[in-house]
């Protein structure tokens, strides 16, 4: 994902660099091997007399470490700049937008079958952040994302159902706007809710849960939503999520596996290529809709802006009247605020026969990208003063309904 090893794999990949160089310097320096320090380990004054040979190699020491200084400043460089990057990626989505809307042509190229491939190296992207253990861990905390699980797959398809309805829009855009509430919450959430100081883990959880729920869920949902309004190729969904979803995951995760070495190397261009990626989707599926969005008028933005906007305020209080701490409350909002859009946007276009369904996906990838960055500034600059950061057990939560729920202690006394 964007968010997800962004830290880990730099901090990886720098501590990998660093023990390498300190490593050479101190055999150079020492001029003896490892089987040679624990043959003399108690004879100092042998390592002494080795480093006194060696004065007069250390000018080649220097020469060997010239380049590795430097390649480490080269590389401190990228993770700084990535980090930036990868940062404003809400930036560049409402640039992008804005570009695909005034001038579409210019990502016309990017048909179908290209989108798909983009989608799935995104996909990609996080599988080889994941391993078995991590559903391990999922069903260890299944409390918390359980919580974001119902928020994505109960609370934003019926949320759409009925602000489609609330709006009176056409059955199209009705059915492509419970189509953005039926699909899986986006990797962008584990960038946002990193922004947020939230829970970056168990936001990886959540969108990991809700993308393989997608394979069973999205089909489902439209199917019994939106299948009397609009034709559903409830199968065809269902084909398209394994191919695009759960392969490039299981093909990430099979690469962290069995092939770590390449997959460490690769990692911290990860998120770079994850935003890129992102970008793109964005500037095609704006780009193809670009007319019907401005046709479209503020009826279908204000319903869209709504959806996200009180999936967000929902998906915060939800699990705070459950007793979930500040910080899973911020990290479930945010991922009930954002869903994969663009994987909308690529169903509607596969499995949808009126063209009007992709149109409400495609406006759904700009507001999600700014409601949800809006909500990580918004928190970023609220302090969390929690003494724990994940969710509690039940003996520990304490709900905010407990003061009209449990009577006080002086009232049971009386």
């Amino acid at each position: 994902g964007l968010g997800c090893g962004v830290r880990e794999s730099i901090q990886l990949s720098k501590c990998s660099r660093s023990s390498t160089l300190f490593g050479n310097f101190k055999s150079h320096r020492c001029g003896i091997n490892i089987q040679s320090k624990k043959s003399h380990n108690n004879d100092r004054r042998s390592c002494v007399v080795s480093m006194v040979k060696d004065v007069e190699s250390l000018s080649e020491t220097e020469a060997t470490l010239e380049p590795l200084l430097t390649e480490s400043g080269l590389w401190t460089a990228y993770v700084k700049a990535s980090t930036i990057f990868t940062n404003l990626f809400p930036l560049w989505t409402v640039l992008v937008a804005a570009l695909a809307l005034k001038q579409p042509q210019l990502f016309t190229w990017l048909t179908t079958p290209f989108f798909t491939g983009a989608l799935a190296l995104l996909m990609l992207s996080m599988g080889i952040t994941l391993s078995p253990s991590d559903f391990v861990r999922v069903f260890k905390r299944f409390g918390a994302v359980g919580v974001g699980f119902i928020g994505c797959y109960a609370l934003m398809p019926v949320l759409s159902l009925a602000l489609g309805k609330g709006f009176n829009l056409p059955p199209d855009m009705l059915a492509g706007l419970v189509l953005i509430g039926a699909v899986n919450g986006g990797q962008a959430s584990n960038l946002c809710t990193y922004i947020a100081r939230g829970n970056v883990a168990l936001s990886v959880m959540m969108t990991t849960a809700t993308t393989l729920g997608a394979i069973f869920m999205t089909p489902l949902i439209t199917k019994l939503m939106i299948g009397a309004v609009v034709p559903v190729n409830a199968a065809g969904i269902a084909v398209s999520t394994i191919q695009v979803v759960l392969a490039p995951i299981a093909i990430g995760m099979w690469m962290n596996r069995f092939a770590n070495s390449v997959v460490k190397k690769i990692l911290p261009f990860s998120p770079v290529v994850g935003v890129i990626s992102t970008c793109l989707l964005v500037g095609s599926s704006v780009a193809q809709c670009a007319s019907d969005i401005l046709a479209a008028g503020l009826q279908l933005q204000v319903a869209t802006a709504l959806l996200h906007i009180l999936g967000g305020i929902f998906g915060y209080f939800l699990p705070r009247v459950l007793g979930y701490n500040e910080i899973v409350c911020r990290t479930t909002a945010i991922e009930t605020a954002m869903k994969s859009s663009a994987f909308g946007f690529l169903l509607a276009s596969l499995h949808f026969g009126s063209y009007g369904v992709r149109v409400p996906p495609a406006v759904s990838i700009v507001w999600m990208a700014l409601i949800g960055s809006s909500l990580a500034v918004m928190w970023r600059y609220i302090p969390v003063n929690q003494k724990f950061k994940f969710d509690r057990s039940l003996a520990n939560k304490k709900s905010i309904l407990d003061p009209f729920l449990k009577p006080k202690k002086s009232d049971e006394s009386t």
